[in-house]
Parts: C-alpha cells; sequence; structure tokens
C-alpha cells in the first residue's frame, strides 16, 4: 500500500480545518475573528463546495470578503438556537422578530445610516408586516433590540463606524453611524422562505433533505446534535444507518476529524479536539455543575437491569420514564451537598424551580434527557411524503416503545449512562459470550 505523501497530508489537514470551521460558524468573514483561516476557505472552495453538497446536501458560497454554508434544519424541537453573549440568555421570539425585520431593511438599506433611522425604518417595516413592536421607550424593549443588532454586528452585517448599537438601549436614545454590508445581510437567511406558510411550516421545509432522503437527513443527524438514539430516525433513516455505520464512521474521520461511538441505542459521533460543540457537559457554571450531578443520580436510580438489542433477543431500551416528583427531589438533595459549599450562584439556589428549569434545558439540548411525547420512528415532524419506511419491506431495529410508555413527564434516555460514575464488570462467560455479538453493547 502507497503511503500518502506529506503534500497530500498537508492537503488533507488544510481542507479538514477549514470544513471544522464552517460547520462550526457557517458565516465567516475576511475581518472577523476567524480571519486567519479564511485564506483556507478561499483556497478549497471548490473543494469544500462539492463535499458539502454531496455529503450534507448543504450549499457553500464563498465570496472574496466572507463564505457563507447555507445548512438546512432538522425538523422540530432540533434549532441551535441564538443567545446573548454577555449573559447566555436565550433570544425570546420577540428578539427574533426584530432580527428578522432589521434583516429586511438592511437588504436594501443605503451603504451608511444612523442607528435612529435604522430603528424608524424597522418599526415601519413592522407595521407593514403587521407586527406589533412596542414603545422603544420601554427598557425592555430597548434591550431586546439592542441584543438584535449586537448580533448583526457579530455576524458582520453592520459595522460601528462611530459609536454602538447599544447606544439603541439608553435612556435618551443615543445616537451611532452604521455601515452596511448588504450582501452578508442576504446571505444569512437560509430558509425556504417563499415556500413556507408558516413558521412551523418553514421549519419542516427546511429539514427535508430532497434527493438526499435518508442518507442526508442521518449525516446531518449526525453532525449536528450531541447524539443520535435509533427513534429519532425513521425506518428507512435506521435501515440506511445499520448498512453504512462503519463506512461513515470512517468518513466523517477523515472529512471532520470525529470519532464515532456506535452503541446498540444508536451513535454519538464525538469531537477529540472539543472545538465542534456550543453544548459542554462537564462544564462551568452553576446550571452546567448541577446538569452533570442530576444526570449521574438519575442513571444510578433508574438504569435498566436487562438492556439489550432485538437482533439476540434483547430488549433495547432507548429511554427510562422519570417518576413523578423525582427530579425536585434530587435537585434538592444536590443543592444541600454541593450547593451552598461550591459556591453555586445566590440567584439560582433560591430560585429552584428556575434552577431546574435551566438544567433540564441544557439536558434536553444535549440529548441526556426528553420530555415524553411522539418521536421521529412514530412519523413526528416529517416533512410531506418523506419516505418514512424501510425499502422493499427490509427488516429493521424496532424501536417501538423504546422510551417507555407515553405518559407525559421526563424520559432519562440511553446516552446519559457516559456519565455515570460506576462501570458494570463482566464475568469471562459474559464477555466470550458478547464477542460473538455484531451488534455493539448499550451505553
Amino acid at each position: 500500500m502507497t503511503l500518502p505523501s506529506a503534500h497530500d497530508v498537508a492537503l488533507a489537514a488544510e481542507r479538514r480545518t477549514a470544513a471544522r470551521l464552517l460547520l462550526a460558524h457557517p458565516l465567516v468573514t475576511s475581518d472577523g475573528p476567524y480571519n486567519d483561516t479564511f485564506p483556507l476557505i478561499r483556497r478549497h472552495a471548490d473543494w469544500l463546495a462539492q463535499r458539502f453538497q454531496q455529503v450534507f446536501g448543504y450549499r457553500l458560497l464563498v465570496e472574496a470578503s466572507y463564505a457563507r454554508l447555507f445548512k438546512a434544519g432538522l425538523g422540530p424541537g432540533s434549532g441551535h438556537r441564538l443567545e446573548r453573549p454577555s449573559t447566555g440568555t436565550p433570544f425570546t421570539p420577540r428578539t427574533y422578530a426584530c432580527l428578522a425585520l432589521a434583516l429586511s431593511v438592511l437588504v436594501t438599506a443605503p451603504e451608511q445610516l444612523l442607528l435612529s433611522q435604522l430603528v424608524a425604518d424597522l418599526r415601519a417595516a413592522a407595521v407593514d408586516a403587521g407586527i406589533e413592536i412596542s414603545d422603544t421607550g420601554r427598557q425592555a424593549e430597548r434591550r431586546t433590540l439592542a441584543a438584535a443588532l449586537r448580533q448583526l454586528v457579530d455576524w458582520g452585517v453592520l459595522a460601528e463606524t462611530e459609536g454602538h448599537v447599544a447606544a439603541v438601549a439608553e435612556e435618551r436614545g443615543g445616537e451611532a453611524l452604521l455601515t452596511v454590508d448588504r450582501e452578508i445581510a442576504r446571505a444569512v437567511v437560509a430558509g425556504p422562505l417563499a415556500q413556507s406558510r408558516d413558521g412551523a411550516d418553514l421549519v419542516r421545509r427546511a429539514a427535508d433533505p430532497g434527493f438526499g432522503g435518508p442518507r442526508t437527513y442521518v449525516r446531518r443527524r449526525l453532525v449536528e446534535t450531541p447524539v443520535v438514539h435509533l427513534d429519532d430516525l425513521t425506518g428507512a433513516e435506521r435501515e440506511w444507518l445499520r448498512t453504512r455505520q462503519r463506512r461513515e464512521s470512517q468518513a466523517f474521520s477523515e472529512l471532520l476529524g470525529l470519532e464515532a461511538e456506535i452503541r446498540a441505542e444508536g451513535i454519538a459521533l464525538v469531537d477529540p479536539d472539543d472545538e465542534l460543540t456550543d453544548l459542554h457537559l462537564p462544564g462551568t457554571g452553576t446550571v452546567a455543575q448541577a446538569a452533570l450531578l442530576l444526570v449521574e443520580r438519575l442513571v444510578g436510580r433508574l438504569r435498566p437491569e436487562d438492556p439489550g438489542h432485538p437482533a439476540v433477543g434483547g430488549r433495547l431500551v432507548i429511554g427510562v420514564p422519570v417518576p413523578d416528583g423525582l427530579l425536585p427531589e434530587l435537585l434538592d438533595e444536590l443543592i444541600e451537598e454541593y450547593g451552598r459549599r461550591g459556591n453555586w450562584q445566590r440567584g439560582l439556589l433560591e430560585d429552584r424551580d428556575g434552577l431546574l428549569t435551566a438544567v433540564l434545558d441544557l439536558l434536553v439540548r444535549m440529548r441526556l434527557v426528553a420530555p415524553a411525547g411522539p418521536v421521529r420512528a412514530d412519523g413526528h415532524g416529517l416533512p410531506e411524503g418523506y419516505e418514512d419506511a424501510a425499502p422493499d419491506g427490509r427488516p429493521v431495529t424496532d424501536v417501538s416503545g423504546a422510551r417507555g410508555p407515553d405518559g407525559g413527564g421526563w424520559v432519562l434516555l440511553a446516552a446519559a449512562a457516559r456519565f455515570a460514575t460506576t462501570v458494570a464488570v463482566k464475568s469471562r462467560t459474559e464477555q466470550s459470550a458478547a464477542d460473538h455479538i455484531t451488534q455493539e453493547p448499550p451505553w
């Protein structure tokens, strides 16, 4: 076998670096925070565009001053939300509305305009769209608008030539001179707005993988979410993944430097460099610490005793219902044991319901817990006419009821077992039998 040359190794490394950056930051500008890697994107633009289209069905646009990877959605409940950098507070629907209205104005705005003029034009656009915008004299409304404009500055749509967009939040309404990049403003929106009837329809249409079908959707899901459980996939998607998972693992390693962790309940792509994620667990701060401790105790209490795989006569367990009252009970225990001597935020300690909500929000986004309810394997959230059954009636892994009965409340998902502090020890006899099973062991 011929070994790759030093040139080939360097070329692959450059392309991998550029692809990883675009996947984590789909809008990269020549003068932004990642300007040192932007020349790599330009250098390998044709190769990157071809690979992103072939693998994920994503379109890549590379211009002289920016590169935009147009990603697609994953369906209801799978979005990556925007947050205020200073506080980590998620954008509210109001903030998104201000952001969309500002973009509608800026795509045809002059090269430079005053902040006050932008606000006036935004309010006029809101009237045309039938959207009620409260009086900007209210502090909360001013802060909401400032957060939306700050996001546009971070993306490079706006540049603060004189003053700052934060002036809109000042009591007396400060002023600023802004420079507009209309090209980037036009490139921000990726979804099929013109064809969509409403927001819910936009989410469904954006998630449609088109001609790529199950292949494209599964690949998107693998790189865009922390873990993919089997009941997150339709029958056709599970069948495709079952026959290709080893080959796909190698492809993701070569393209993005990701390692696949394959289990009976699903697959997770792990980044050894810990760069391609906006979520961290373990992490810093009160919410992350409480979430890690809580999920550890949930696994200790609820881990099923006999999980397995239907292919070898076992019982597939993807989720275990969390008994009513257990979550606040465990959180109270953690606060008493760790919170007061661990310098957890006092405000969160005094608002235990708020802390529990924040902890569950993080664990849901990490795909470690989930609200009980319908899943994709049951046809939930599929685009119209999407193929959800395995072709030619091929047998696929049965995931019906793998999250337990749908009685409401919360479900602890299989991947949470990765955060347990205990390990299961098998006898030599059990291990010898397991060596003859092609399916990977459970988490």
